[in-house]
């Protein structure tokens, strides 16, 4: 009994918490939790994980699925910059000059590694965390960037006329071209350079050296108006 007590005495006692912060402290452990195990992961391991009770959780988050709402929005949308899609449209800049400064701020945002392997393992799973955030990404990022691109290689087509499925996937290419170093670095755990500033401007480099050949060719993404999406 006496081994008992002292043991018990030698425990740290948790300090009392304000409900608010004893929220918020949940909340940054289940981003670590889910990041390392996906979202199959149990709320009952993450309350033992962190020495609480699982009813303790459910008194600040009803639900599971509550929870990862408020893990997206923690992670995800907090991150997301208000001032990048009017950077797309900056015509006071090249197109090259807002595409890196978009790409290098972008990097420096979500190359994280519970982001990272987060937006993996909800594209894995039903959760559609990463179909919402691709939504954003594609209306805010990948349309505008098309349109400037039009402009900017001076692609005269009747107003109003549609984006095409090929200068979609141009536009896609390069954000995925970007986005696959975080896929090595924290999902494969694959050597990466340390500094991307360089990685990215060539790859924006590479990106318009490639619409701008494209757009002197017969075959061009801007001829198929009949496959937009």
């Amino acid at each position: 009994m006496a081994t008992g007590a002292a043991g018990g005495a030698n425990k740290p006692r948790r300090r009392n918490m304000r409900a608010a912060d004893r929220e918020q402290l949940i909340l940054e452990e289940a981003v670590r939790f889910f990041a390392e195990h996906g979202f199959e992961g149990q709320t009952r391991e993450l309350a033992k994980r962190m020495g609480i009770t699982h009813s303790a959780i459910y008194r600040h988050f009803p639900s599971k699925e509550s929870l990862i709402e408020r893990v997206y929005e923690h992670i995800y949308l907090s991150r997301w910059s208000p001032a990048w899609a009017p950077l797309i449209r900056d015509r006071s800049l090249t197109l090259e000059a807002r595409l890196t400064r978009f790409y290098l701020e972008y990097v420096e945002r979500v190359f994280d590694h519970d982001w990272v392997r987060i937006f993996v393992f909800s594209g894995l799973r039903s959760f559609d965390i990463t179909k919402r955030y691709l939504v954003i990404v594609r209306d805010e990022i990948i349309r505008p960037a098309c349109e400037e691109l039009r402009r900017e290689l001076g692609i005269d087509l009747p107003a109003g006329t549609e984006l095409t499925e090929r200068e979609l996937e141009m536009a896609w290419g390069l954000h995925g071209r970007i986005f696959y170093l975080a896929i090595r670095r924290f999902v494969y755990l694959t050597p990466t350079p340390e500094r991307l500033d360089d990685v990215v401007r060539d790859a924006v480099r590479i990106h318009l050296a490639g619409a701008k050949a494209l757009a002197s060719a017969d075959d061009r993404p801007w001829n198929a108006a009949d496959n937009a999406t």
